[in-house]
């Protein structure tokens, strides 16, 4: 199975502009630019590749772990994944992506904290985006609620 989405850019980096598309239409000829991806702090203006990874990274995690939930007798009643990924300059020049930071709250009834954990964090590791980002640092803080 392959996933496809396409980026058209024209102009320079930092004056330029572009459009991202999914194969989904979900995201169809979605603004994109160096001021959106490294000046706009709200991030509300437009999508960036760090945010993609983020949702990329937050789904994926919530699928995995929901599956270790569910054959362990205990399916989630809700997880909430978010995934902040951070991108600054490196030493050498440009810029990196360093990190993807994962904060799960979950209400999955009849569990132990102890056993969500631990569950939560062999999900970091098998999900196929954390494998994906096996170049950077990936962080969990997970907690059970309700």
């Amino acid at each position: 199975m392959k996933r496809t989405a396409q980026a058209v850019w024209s102009g320079t980096l930092q004056d330029g502009k572009g459009a991202i598309s999914l194969q989904s239409a979900a995201l169809k000829d979605s603004p994109y630019s160096f001021k959106v991806r490294f000046e706009d702090e709200s991030g509300r203006s437009a999508t960036n590749p760090e945010e993609l990874i983020a949702a990329a990274h937050a789904s994926c995690f919530a699928m995995r772990l929901s599956h270790f939930l569910a054959e362990a007798g205990h399916p989630a009643a809700k997880l909430t994944t978010e995934a902040a990924v951070h991108i600054g300059p490196v030493d050498a020049g440009g810029q990196a992506i360093s990190k993807s930071a994962l904060t799960l709250r979950g209400n999955v009834p009849g569990m132990s904290e102890a056993q969500f954990i631990d569950l939560a964090n062999k999900a970091k590791a098998g999900c196929p985006v954390s494998k994906a980002l096996g170049a950077i640092e990936i962080t969990l803080d997970a907690k059970l609620e309700g």
